[in-house]
């Protein structure tokens, strides 16, 4: 025995009752109420032949779709997991569109109990893919190119880059390829000679993986348009803040680490050191003002004022004193001999060699006139004695020839 489910809440009949509807147009736009009590509350699940007595032909057409539409399409659909919508409309013919056999095909077969018992709601045994991680074993992005440089043609010839191959014409490692390009497989080789083969195959793959990397190394730290000069252009816009003297000394210092990191993680390292040395500054002033007694960011402003003027003052007093000091010096440096007799004689750099020498003016007035004569005696062939005072000893003596000789006065052969 068949029976057919029916939601009859959802029909529409005429208001003359369900014999009268004179066409399927007809059930459409009607009460459902009047179909209710018609049937006097008969449940949904109803007997094939009292659905037949109470549903006229036509809403029983326009409610059921006959199994020769749908079971032809079955076959088609276990093979192909698809229904062509060619075939379906070959199959359908005009009493029902494609859609409408396919809306039923869905609901009864897919959501309806015998999909629902069919279909589990977890498929076990499932395939877990491991080419989804970027830079993976097996991902697709080890084997997908970068994208060619954005160069000038006379730059990729200055370079001899190839963009259709992103290659060079000179590669790292040029002689890579001479490894495996006299190799070959023969069927008489024994298994020493088929090692050595694949060991120099091994050590070409590792020569063509070194020549990747440092390609991929130039490209993410832009190292083909800092050769060319474009990264000035970079270079020119106004940086996110100002980099320090200390933190170019430690990029330069850190340059040989630059191929085990990229370059967001190095500008990422950087960043964070200046973050930690900015929080470092702030606590060791939070800690200041905590020591001043200071509980409240609201005092912190007037606590700045005061200790900035303090700190003006302080250095005002000591500018003041550096000042007075230097002229304290310049002064105070010949005050020894400045009330000597012959001070005014003497030049500043013997001004500066007398006090040193603690020698007083008028004594190395003498001195010096004393070995410039001389000097002059033996110029000119006339012997002469050294009459050098008593209290000229052998260190006074050598200072000031050497003085001397370097002001010109006496050449040094003399000396």
């Amino acid at each position: 025995m068949k029976f057919h489910l029916l939601r009859l809440d959802l029909l529409h009949l005429p208001q003359g009752g369900l014999a009268t509807a004179p066409h399927p147009g007809a059930a459409h736009g009607l009460h459902h109420h009047l179909l209710l009590e018609r049937l006097e509350g008969s449940p949904f699940l109803l007997h094939p032949g009292e659905l037949l007595r109470a549903l006229p032909l036509q809403l029983l057409q326009l409610l059921v779709i006959p199994a020769q539409v749908v079971c032809p399409l079955l076959p088609q659909l276990l093979q192909h997991g698809q229904i062509a919508q060619e075939d379906m409309a070959a199959h359908v013919g005009a009493s029902r569109t494609p859609q409408e056999v396919m809306e039923h095909y869905v609901s009864m077969y897919i959501h309806g109990n015998l999909g629902k018992a069919c279909i589990p709601d977890t498929i076990p045994n499932r395939v877990t893919d491991h080419t989804c991680p970027s830079g993976g074993p097996l991902s697709p992005s080890l084997t997908t190119p970068l994208p060619p440089l954005d160069i000038s043609v006379a730059e990729q010839q200055q370079l001899g880059y190839m963009p259709l191959r992103d290659d060079y014409e000179i590669e790292y490692d040029q002689d890579a390829e001479t490894l495996i390009s006299g190799l070959s497989v023969n069927y008489d080789d024994e298994d020493v000679e088929i090692e050595l083969k694949r060991a120099h195959v091994d050590m070409y793959v590792r020569k063509l993986r070194e020549r990747q990397r440092r390609k991929n190394i130039a490209r993410d730290y832009n190292l083909v348009p800092a050769f060319l000069g474009k990264d000035k252009k970079d270079k020119e816009r106004p940086a996110k803040r100002k980099i320090t003297k200390e933190e170019k000394e430690l990029r330069l210092k850190l340059r040989p680490l630059y191929q085990f990191m990229s370059c967001k993680e190095f500008d990422d390292l950087f960043e964070n050191m200046h973050k930690e040395k900015m929080l470092r500054a702030k606590i060791r002033e939070l800690q200041r003002y905590r020591r001043n007694g200071i509980t409240k960011m609201e005092e912190s402003a007037e606590y700045e004022a005061a200790r900035h003027k303090r700190e003006k003052r302080k250095e005002n007093k000591s500018a003041a004193g550096a000042r007075r000091g230097r002229e304290d010096g310049k002064d105070g440096e010949f005050a020894a001999i400045e009330n000597l007799p012959g001070f005014e004689l003497l030049s500043d750099r013997e001004k500066v060699l007398c006090s040193s020498l603690n020698l007083s003016p008028a004594r190395y007035v003498t001195v010096k006139t004393i070995i410039i004569k001389d000097h002059l005696q033996k110029r000119q062939g006339i012997p002469s004695k050294s009459r050098l005072p008593s209290y000229l000893d052998k260190v006074l003596k050598k200072r000031i020839l050497n003085f001397l000789t370097e002001s010109g006065w006496i050449s040094r052969d003399a000396s």
